[in-house]
Formats: C-alpha cells, structure tokens, sequence
C-alpha cells in the first residue's frame, strides 16, 4: 500500500483516502494561518485554542495542508471523490501516481464527483493536453456550483484574486462539460452514494453520505478547514463565501454525523482526514482515527 494511502472499508464499499500531495498557504500570497482560517475568531479565545495544537498565531507562518481524494469501490461502481490540485503546486499533482499505486488506472474510474470549483479539488480533472484525465467517467457537480463558476458576469465582478480562482475553475470544468450531470436536489448518485447540500464554503459546496451495510461515512470537503472549526463552527475562513451559510453547514453535517455515528472525511485535515466527532466537556471535539 502506499505511504500516501489509507484503505478502509464501509460495510461493502472498499474505501481508500489517496494523497494529492500538499499545498503550502503563507504569506504574502495568503494571511497568516491564523487569519486565514480564523478570521472572526476573538484574540484570546483563538490563542486558547491554538495552544491545544501546539501553536501560536504569532509563529505559525505556514499551514502546510493536506488534499485528501476519496476513492470508492461498490459492486457496481468506481467512484473518486474529487480531483485534487493537479500542477497547482510543487508538492501536488500525486493522484494519478498514486492511484496507479493502487492498482487503479484513470480508465477505471466511473464516477468523478466533484465536491466544489476551488482549484485543489477540481486541478486533477483534466492532463497536459487539456482532454479529461477520466474519460470513461460521469463527472457530477451541484448545478449552482456549477453556474456560478462558469459565469462570465460574476467573474467580471469579482475582485483580481477571485477572477484568478474564476480562470482555474473554468479551465478545469469546461474540458469535461461534455461528461457532466448537474444536480440540483439531494439524491443518491450511486446506490450508497448520496449527494447533500452543504453551501457556504463555495455557492454549491456539497458534502457526501456514503453507506453500506448499516455504516456510514460523511464526506465533508471543506465545510471545515481545520479541526478546530469542530469545536469552533461559528469561526470561518477568508476562504469561506458565506460565513453565516458555514455555520449552519456545519451544525447541520455535525448533528447528522452524531445522528448516524458517521466516520468524517475532511479534505483538508491531517492525513487521512478521517475520524470522528465526540463530546466531551459539553463541546464538540475532533478525534482522529
């Protein structure tokens, strides 16, 4: 198995998180870590907070951040769940290898669902020569999320960092339009994959329930960046669209991964990205697996 790998069953479902590699945010492209992803967080109770984690908001000055694909084998079905960052970075661009590692080749894969139009999700979808990466997959995207990215007035209006994201985004989606279904309700992809509604991050961000066999996986992409935002979901990012659609996001992906004693997949938590939410002391806290 590969080091950057971690297979894991759902009932039936034959389950791996696959690296993409690593993405470095530090100034001066981005703010401070800390300012990155905590954005309304008040000064003392983010230091508190920080302290759990070994850190500091003065001298942390680079969130070294994983992208974690999902990879999903059914009886019927071979489902990725995003396409990671592609050439974004030095450090990313993995998933084809590490796929290959897997014994899996692109010409395998079915299903691509992408959760979201941010670049470190969606950078894998297509190769050098700009045809699809998958081209025996159905890609699957939320119709809003979809719309907004591909949207000439709403690129124009945006700010120059955002019409950078514009770009990427419409480099990386109109390749595969041709492969694509656009959903617009929560509905079952595949038989025990199910799509769920999870704005805020992004206009059409959209997490995943996977379930076999009476156990569940609750994919949550980037409704949370960091695993204090488990403890803390009212504290958003820069990177978050809508801080107050976040929020609810959250609570409602947290109440029903209690509801459902759910294993999490968080795209951007240290690798794998899995575990599970737990009480303790009368608050929500991240336990890795």
């Amino acid at each position: 198995m590969c080091a950057d790998t971690r297979r894991f069953q759902i009932g039936t479902i034959e389950c791996a998180t696959i690296s993409d590699g690593v993405f470095s945010y530090k100034p001066p492209m981005f703010p401070p870590p800390a300012s990155l992803l905590f954005a309304n967080a008040p000064r003392d109770q983010l230091e508190q907070e920080l302290r759990e984690y070994h850190l500091r908001s003065e001298q942390w000055v680079e969130w070294m951040s994983p992208y974690i694909c999902l990879v999903a084998k059914t009886d019927t079905n071979h489902v990725l769940v995003d396409t990671g960052a592609g050439g974004l970075g030095p450090n990313t661009g993995r998933l084809l290898q590490s796929l290959r590692e897997e014994g899996v080749e692109p010409g395998d894969i079915d299903t691509v669902i992408l959760t979201h139009g941010h670049p470190d999700h969606i950078g894998g979808n297509t190769i050098g020569d700009g045809t699809s990466a998958f081209p025996n997959a159905r890609f699957v995207m939320w119709k809003g999320e979809w719309d907004f990215w591909t949207s000439e007035e709403e690129k124009m209006k945006a700010d120059d960092h955002m019409r950078f994201l514009f770009t990427l985004a419409q480099n990386n989606l109109l390749p595969i339009q041709g492969q694509l279904d656009l959903l617009d309700r929560e509905t079952e992809i595949i038989p025990g994959i199910r799509a769920i509604t999870a704005p805020g991050h992004t206009p059409g961000h959209m997490a995943l329930s996977i379930s076999s066999e009476g156990n569940r996986l609750l994919c949550v992409a980037d409704a949370v960046l960091h695993p204090i935002h488990v403890k803390r979901p009212n504290w958003y990012a820069v990177v978050d669209f809508s801080p107050k659609q976040v929020e609810d996001t959250r609570l409602r992906l947290f109440n029903m991964a209690a509801e459902q004693k759910a294993l999490i997949l968080a795209f951007h938590f240290p690798f794998p990205g899995l575990g599970h939410i737990i009480q303790e002391d009368g608050q929500r806290q991240w336990q890795p697996i």
